[in-house]
C-alpha cells in the first residue's frame, strides 16, 4: 500500500524512525505497455499460438503470464512454423529478420518500441551520409543487435570509455554516436565525452537517444536514493534498465542496493539495521510486483510508503498497424453479422 503525497522532500530525523519511499515514475513505460498489449490483442485476434521472437520484454513474470495463454518464445526465426503469427519485441530487429520472417511467410507484427525504431532511422540515415556510426550500448543485447543489423558496415560498438581507444575509423570528421535507449544517462555521457576528447567533430543524434522512462526513472531513484539505507529495485536480471536503476542508487549515495525479481527474492537480513527503504521498478515491471514487495515490508513493521513524484508521465504510443488494421477488420465483421454472432478468429 502507498500514501501518495506529492512531491515530499526527503524525510527529516524527526519524523517516524522506518519509512519506504515509493520512486514515481516506475515500472510499466509507453513502449513495454504496448508491446505486451500487442501479444495480449493477437492472441485474442488470432488465437494460441502466437510466436514472440525473444522475450516481449525482459521480465520473467510477463513472459510466463503470456505463455500461460498461449504464447511461444522462440531464440529465431527458424523456430516458428511456416504461415504462422510472429510478434518482434519491443527491443527490435535487424532488416535480416524481417526477410527471414518473409521468407518463412509469417505473419509478423513488429512491437519495436518506436524509440527504439528512431534510432534504427538514424543508424539508416548516418549510413546513408557515409557517416561511420559508434554505437554505444552493450554486446549481445537485444537492442544492440537490432540497431547493428541496420548498418553493419558502418556500426561498431563502444562499450564504455575504456573501448574508446579501440576505435578505427575512416575519416575523423565524419562520425556520429547513437545509443543503447536503455543506458545510465550518466554512464553514457561519459563515453560520448571520452569519444569527442578523441574526435572532436563527433556528430551528436538530433535528438537525446536515452529514453525519457530510462531518464525519469534514474532521476526519481537519484531523488529517493540518496539518504536511503536500503534501495529495493524490483526488475529482472535480463533488463539493462532494472540492473542500472541498481548502479544509479548506489552513485546516488544509497547504503544498499539490490535488484529482485520479486518480494520472495528479498533477503530479511538486508533490514537489518535499516530504517529508510526506497523502492523502484524497471520499465518492464509490473506494479503488481513492487505491490507484493511492499506487501512485505509492512509485514515486517515498515509502514505504508511515501510516493515521491519527480515527473509526469502520459505517452502512449498507438498498437502496430498491422494488429489495428486486422482488429479494425473483425470488429467490421462483428458489426455485419449483428448481434448473436461471433466471426471467426482474425476475420
Amino acid at each position: 500500500m502507498s500514501i501518495d503525497l506529492g512531491t515530499p522532500a526527503v524525510l527529516s530525523p524527526d519524523e517516524a524512525e522506518k519509512a519506504v519511499l515509493l520512486a514515481a515514475p516506475r515500472g510499466y513505460c509507453a513502449g513495454v505497455d504496448r508491446a505486451v498489449i500487442t501479444v495480449e490483442q493477437a492472441l485474442d485476434l488470432y488465437g494460441a499460438p502466437v510466436y514472440v521472437r525473444k522475450q516481449i520484454v525482459h521480465n520473467k513474470h510477463v513472459v510466463r503470464d503470456l505463455e500461460s495463454r498461449g504464447a511461444i518464445f522462440v531464440e529465431e526465426i527458424e523456430e516458428v512454423p511456416a504461415g504462422s503469427t510472429v510478434v518482434f519485441s519491443a527491443h527490435g530487429v535487424s532488416p535480416e529478420v524481417h526477410r527471414q520472417a518473409a521468407e518463412r511467410d509469417l505473419k509478423a507484427i513488429d512491437a519495436t518500441c518506436p524509440l527504439v525504431t528512431k534510432v534504427h532511422h538514424e543508424a539508416k540515415r548516418f549510413a546513408a551520409e557515409d557517416y561511420d556510426i559508434l554505437l554505444i550500448g552493450h554486446e549481445g543485447h537485444e537492442e544492440v543487435e537490432g540497431t547493428a543489423g541496420e548498418a553493419p558496415e558502418r556500426i561498431q560498438l563502444v562499450q564504455g570509455p575504456d573501448d574508446v581507444a579501440n576505435i578505427v575509423v575512416r575519416d575523423p570528421e565524419k562520425i556520429a554516436w547513437l545509443s543503447q535507449t536503455t543506458l545510465s544517462v550518466d554512464e553514457t555521457l561519459e563515453t560520448v565525452a571520452a569519444i569527442r576528447e578523441r574526435f572532436p567533430a563527433l556528430l551528436d543524434p538530433p535528438s537525446d537517444d536515452i529514453c525519457y522512462a530510462t531518464q525519469n526513472r534514474q532521476l526519481a531513484i537519484k531523488e529517493i536514493g540518496k539518504d536511503a539505507d536500503l534501495v529495493i529495485v524490483v526488475g529482472s536480471a535480463n533488463s539493462s534498465n532494472s540492473v542500472r536503476l541498481a548502479e544509479v542508487a548506489l552513485e546516488a549515495g544509497a547504503k544498499a542496493a539490490y535488484r529482485v525479481d520479486d518480494a520472495s527474492e528479498i533477503d530479511e537480513a538486508w533490514l537489518d539495521g535499516v530504517d529508510r527503504v526506497s523502492v523502484t521498478s524497471g520499465a518492464s515491471v509490473p506494479e503488481s510486483l513492487v505491490e507484493g514487495v511492499l506487501a512485505y515490508l509492512s509485514e515486517r513493521g515498515y509502514p505504508d510508503a511515501r510516493a515521491v513524484h519527480t515527473a509526469e508521465e502520459s505517452l502512449i504510443f498507438a498498437l502496430p498497424p498491422e494488429l489495428r488494421r486486422d482488429m479494425k477488420a473483425r470488429d467490421r465483421a462483428r458489426a455485419a453479422a449483428g448481434p448473436g454472432t461471433t466471426p471467426g478468429a482474425g476475420a
